[in-house]
């Protein structure tokens, strides 16, 4: 805590904040779909020990769910050999003993999901089981639609850039002219790959996932990117494409969701190693199941094995018993190039997966220096290191509450100017904390309707807008 900005940070007491809604309305919904996902599984076990184990893990998270919902205290999370649980407990005393609807917003809901996931960490039968897992490739699935249209026209984009078709008859200006606009696209896709965030969208159909995602949704969205360092961030990858033209030059990515949102990160990461903007990509996961939908190394296997044979998983029908129309020659040829490409990327060494334990610590990224040093050294390697989505965003700040004016650089204190760290955030604003506004644009989002007022900045939960920040601590 001695390691965070002075700023307060955002705390579920706060009724005018969504902290206070995800208190009091998202976590008890996330904690009912975790029973319900356990006690589905736990119906189709045939061992009665681990029938019986996982019924106690159902009284447990419905035990949480209680003192969530009647404001109980946070008590100290049970050792399960992990040695972040130590760290947990000690911040925990260190807060007063808290009770859930008054205490720091980031630190409850880190610890909520710690805590879920020291039941099964403790079990017999359990350990590794993700409630989560279920909802991750049911949404893959429903998000079909998307999937082939940026399957293919991927397919088209790498093909021509690792060709060099049509380079020959243009300058070089209109060479790069062309390649930083395509590199806005293909960022564009990644940034709004999370419009599908579970954590949030509990209840989004079939329907409405297919609205929030494609080409058409994406063009709609680029006048709510209100911040947008995309052009300063090309200026650097291009620059440091120049002058290490034989060199390493590796671009990391803190991840956020699985799914279709892992789906467009990978677009991202192949398209920088096919144009040779990048030589390597490195994948940060959580090492646990993570607010919901967050990647952990299952889902990056899980996504890819997917993809082995789409006509099965697309197909395939649903526990509804609905069935889906079957995938043309090319669909099926579009997603089996990526599979291959991917796959190779990753043998390879290309395409490199990077879980760390401190992504799922209970404090920000402020941290990070003194918590994980050796983290925050192996990041100083990469040209470009991306952090995707929300609660990444919320790490980088400290889920304090700036003023939005303040400068994105200030805000993310020990990782910004002369870190030797060059960090782009990528966000849909789904949180109260945002950084980096011109005077005046804050109150001015306010006082669009449903946008908060005076009250609260309710324009920046719902996801319409985004933030594309840029901090060069190597310059």
């Amino acid at each position: 805590m001695e390691l965070d900005p002075k700023t307060p940070q955002y705390s579920t007491s706060d009724k005018s904040s969504f902290a206070s809604i995800s208190a009091n309305e998202r976590w008890p919904v996330i904690l009912t779909g975790a029973i319900d996902d356990l006690h589905r599984t736990v119906v189709g076990v045939n061992d009665n020990e681990k029938a019986n184990e996982g019924k106690s893990i159902i009284a447990n998270l419905a035990k949480l769910k209680y003192e969530l919902q009647h404001n109980r205290q946070l008590t100290p999370i049970d050792d399960d050999g992990h040695p972040d649980i130590a760290s947990y407990n000690k911040e925990l005393e260190q807060r007063g003993n808290p009770q859930w609807h008054d205490v720091a917003w980031l630190f409850a809901e880190c610890y909520l999901y710690r805590r879920v996931e020291s039941l099964f960490a403790l079990s017999k039968h359990w350990k590794g089981y993700d409630v989560f897992a279920r909802q991750k490739m049911n949404t893959f699935k429903s998000s079909r639609p998307a999937v082939l249209e940026l399957a293919a026209r991927y397919r088209d984009i790498v093909t021509e850039a690792e060709s060099g078709k049509g380079k020959e008859t243009k300058s070089a200006e209109e060479i790069e002219a062309a390649e930083r606009l395509l590199f806005s696209e293909m960022c564009e896709i990644c940034l709004w790959g999370n419009a599908t965030d579970l954590s949030l969208l509990t209840s989004l159909t079939y329907e409405d996932i297919q609205k929030l995602q494609g080409s058409q949704a994406r063009k709609d969205s680029q006048k709510n990117i209100i911040v947008n360092d995309l052009d300063a961030a090309f200026d650097a990858m291009q620059k440091a494409r120049r002058e290490k033209k034989d060199g390493e030059r590796r671009v990391d990515i803190v991840l956020d969701n699985s799914g279709f949102e892992l789906f467009v990160d990978l677009i991202l990461g192949g398209y920088l190693l096919s144009s040779g903007l990048a030589t390597s990509v490195v994948l940060h996961p959580k090492r646990l199941p993570w607010f919901v939908s967050d990647v952990t190394p299952k889902d990056f296997s899980d996504l890819l094995n997917s993809m082995v044979d789409p006509q099965a998983f697309y197909t395939a029908a649903d526990e509804s018993g609905n069935t889906y129309p079957s995938l043309s020659e090319k669909e099926v040829s579009d997603v089996k190039f990526l599979f291959d490409q991917w796959s190779e990327f990753h043998q390879d060494g290309k395409l490199i997966l990077r879980p760390h334990a401190f992504w799922t610590e209970q404090g920000g990224f402020w941290r990070m220096p003194q918590d994980a040093p050796e983290l925050f050294e192996d990041l100083k390697e990469s040209e470009l290191v991306l952090f995707k989505g929300d609660l990444n965003y919320r790490k980088l700040t400290s889920d304090a509450e700036w003023d939005p004016t303040t400068p994105f650089t200030e805000a993310i204190g020990p990782l910004g100017p002369k870190s030797g760290i060059r960090v782009l955030a990528f966000r849909t604003c789904k949180a109260d904390v945002v950084v980096g506004l011109p005077a005046g644009e804050d109150e001015k989002l306010r006082a669009l309707p449903g946008g908060g007022g005076s009250e609260s900045r309710k324009w920046a939960w719902s996801g319409k807008w985004a933030v594309v920040s840029l901090s060069d601590g190597k310059a």
